[in-house]
């Protein structure tokens, strides 16, 4: 997983260039992943085929959405997709092999986890996984492809709900409230109480508090 087989996007991987590939009945499986900047918990990746007879309204950037639209999309979405994978890199394995790395291989997860093998994977960003199906890498992707719109919305709501869940375990960090971001509330936490089993200690900040 080391090796650097992630390539970026070219100049013809464009929005335009991916909608040459909108074609009706094409498995096309959109990717995007949640939690690369967080000093706190797991990277979660989503890998969604939507079904072009069942179109799901008001797919957008899960940063654009509210918590509560998320939520509702999120079920609609597993619903109606065709198929969709949840997948996760841990604590451990962002520490092995960094953010990045661990990113990879958290999408990779997610794609290999379909149901349906798709015939073409389009990634959010400007780098791809190493996968055995053709991938393109389109940048703002989570907010141009439904597809990677959904799959942003999956893993954004799965990765909200962990940091909810682990903060019954250790509420004085307030995970449910900055889901694991360096906020100002975060940092101070970090500074009274240390670093808790899920903090990433290679993360700046939560190494200055280990010293």
């Amino acid at each position: 997983m080391r090796s650097s087989k992630y390539s970026k996007a070219d100049p013809a991987t464009t929005p335009q260039a991916a909608l040459m590939w909108d074609i009706p009945g094409l498995l096309v499986a959109g990717v995007d992943e949640a939690g690369r900047g967080p000093l706190a918990g797991p990277v979660v990746a989503a890998a969604v085929i939507l079904d072009d007879l069942q179109p799901i309204k008001g797919l957008a950037d899960s940063k654009k959405l509210t918590a509560l639209r998320r939520e509702k999309l999120f079920d609609e979405i597993r619903a109606k997709a065709l198929c969709c994978s949840i997948a996760q890199a841990s604590v451990e394995e962002i520490e092995h092999l960094n953010i990045l790395h661990a990113t990879m291989l958290a999408m990779r997860r997610a794609v290999e986890g379909l149901r349906l093998k798709p015939k073409l994977v389009l990634v959010d960003g400007n780098r791809l996984p190493v996968l055995n199906v053709r991938a393109e890498a389109i940048v703002q992707g989570d907010a141009l492809v439904p597809a990677i719109s959904a799959a942003s919305i999956l893993a954004k709501v799965t990765r909200d709900r962990w940091c909810t869940e682990y903060d019954l375990q250790f509420p004085q960090y307030g995970f449910s409230k900055h889901k694991g971001y360096g906020t100002a509330e975060h940092l101070a936490a970090l500074q009274l109480h240390g670093a808790c089993p899920q903090h990433r200690r290679l993360f700046r900040p939560v190494a200055e508090v280990l010293r």
